[in-house]
């Protein structure tokens, strides 16, 4: 049997004949990544097209040769598109099976596609090309979640809840403020999703196996026919280079910290101890023993998923710390963290915006729990520095007195008769009373940025404006 007879011998004759034997069974196993790198199969033929429209433009490739080779690679794109990628151990990669599928369909021709290219710049144009698609899902996954924060944030711009600091209610907000607070979060998410694009922006094509090539080829046209803003700069960090997929991870990881926080306040506000809100039931699950229950699965694993997430970027970031230049068949590791975290990450966005958007808030009871333990102690202290000059610390110290007096009471600070407040400080008037509720408390943060409803609904015409709302007001 000949070399090419044999299924092992499709792969060691891609090597060159030194090989004789073939890899072995072990071998064959751990060397693979057509399991995972199959994804990259339209980044491969696209590549592929670039490259060779570009060979016969440079006539290092006959046009009738290009022609062939390009067919062949639309003939093989309609078949994985229709029938998936076939995972052939022995052809490794996805380089290698479109290759031996080429040759297949068009004969030795097909050998004069890897003219002037190797699998190494090969990958990394692959994999940059799929990265950046994955970080523009992700700035639209998280444009859309934006647009429903907004829009809830517009609905409940007065509507009043506890403001909470180490989990305890501190002074009230609104809950159009609260929600706004994760639109900035998720903003800053996109700028970085943003950021890591405009830096992975450039088509490392043409690096060949480190040291760039003899032929004359025109690095410009395949940068600019794969939609690229220019060629890499230096062939060596070209083929080495995985920045972009850990700029892709740090800036997922940083977004699902984002999700998760807002995940476990929606935990947090389901239970029956808060009772803020209510999850639709298409994102909620029973339990299988106690028919009361009503759990809150989607958001708990929004939650667990950002521990995975965060695991893919410490697991390329081991990977590549110690690699010297160029490639190093480590690398081969570098896709699946990245596969996986973009999988979890938009499934995470996804249902978030769907808990945001379909949950119902209970007003009432947000209510009722901004209103315990005195949280406008602080609009005291604020009035007798406003009115009266006092040092804020003194005037803290008053309003603290007050806070105990009203306990002492059994009532709210509001509520305390005036005549226990001037036993505090004579200076204290019934003007301060009307300052103590809730509602006056939150019209009164006014500074910008503040839980004012004026500002929220500022803030809300802001974020519409930025996420091309209609009706931006």
């Amino acid at each position: 049997m000949s070399v090419n007879d044999d299924r092992n011998g499709a792969s060691h004759a891609m090597w060159g004949g030194r090989f004789a034997e073939g890899p072995s069974a072990i071998m064959r196993e751990i060397n693979a990544s057509i399991p995972f790198d199959k994804a990259l199969w339209r980044e491969d033929i696209r590549g592929s097209k670039a490259h060779v429209a570009m060979l016969a433009a440079q006539g290092i490739v006959g046009e009738d040769d290009a022609r062939q080779i390009d067919e062949g690679l639309d003939a093989i794109a309609a078949e994985y598109e229709r029938d998936g990628v076939p995972e052939d151990w022995s052809l490794e990669d996805i380089h290698m099976t479109v290759e031996a599928r080429l040759t297949e369909l068009i004969g030795p021709v097909a050998g004069k596609l890897h003219t002037a290219r190797s699998r190494n710049d090969q990958v990394a144009t692959d994999f940059r090309l799929w990265t950046l698609d994955a970080m523009q899902a992700a700035e639209a996954g998280l444009a859309t979640l934006q647009r429903a924060l907004v829009t809830r944030a517009g609905e409940h711009a007065d509507t009043v809840m506890p403001g909470f600091t180490h989990l305890q209610a501190a002074q009230p907000v609104t809950l159009g403020h609260h929600l706004l607070a994760y639109y900035e979060m998720f903003r800053r998410d996109r700028s970085r999703f943003a950021d890591a694009r405009a830096r992975a922006d450039e088509c490392p094509l043409g690096s060949a196996a480190l040291a760039g090539t003899g032929f004359a080829i025109d690095r410009d046209a395949t940068a600019e026919a794969l939609g690229f803003a220019r060629p890499t700069s230096n062939s060596l960090d070209a083929v080495s280079d995985r920045d972009f997929a850990l700029d892709y991870l740090m800036a997922a990881s940083q977004c699902a910290l984002h999700l998760s926080r807002l995940a476990e306040e929606i935990i947090i506000w389901a239970s029956q101890p808060f009772g803020f809100v209510r999850l639709p039931d298409t994102l909620s699950t029973g339990s299988s023993i106690m028919p009361q229950k009503k759990n809150p699965d989607a958001a708990e694993l929004v939650r667990g998923h950002a521990g995975r997430i965060v695991g893919a970027a410490t697991a390329l970031m081991v990977t590549m710390k110690g690699l010297p230049l160029a490639y190093s068949k480590d690398m081969q590791d570098d896709k699946p963290p990245v596969f996986e975290a973009h999988g979890l990450l938009q499934l995470c966005l996804a249902a978030m915006e769907a808990m945001i958007a379909d949950c119902s808030f209970n007003e009432a009871r947000m209510r009722e729990v901004a209103g315990a333990g005195h949280p406008t102690a602080t609009d005291l202290a604020d009035w007798l520095v406003r009115t009266h000059g006092v040092p804020f610390r003194e005037a803290h110290h008053v309003a603290g007195a007050a806070v105990k007096a009203a306990d002492e009471h059994g009532c709210d600070l509001a509520d305390l008769p005036l005549d226990a407040l001037q036993a505090i400080d004579g200076r204290i008037d019934e003007s301060v009373r009307d300052l103590l509720t809730l509602d006056a408390s939150v019209a009164a943060r006014t500074s910008y940025g503040g839980a004012a409803p004026e500002r929220v609904r500022e803030q809300v015409a802001v974020a519409r404006e930025a996420l091309g709302m209609e009706d931006a007001r």
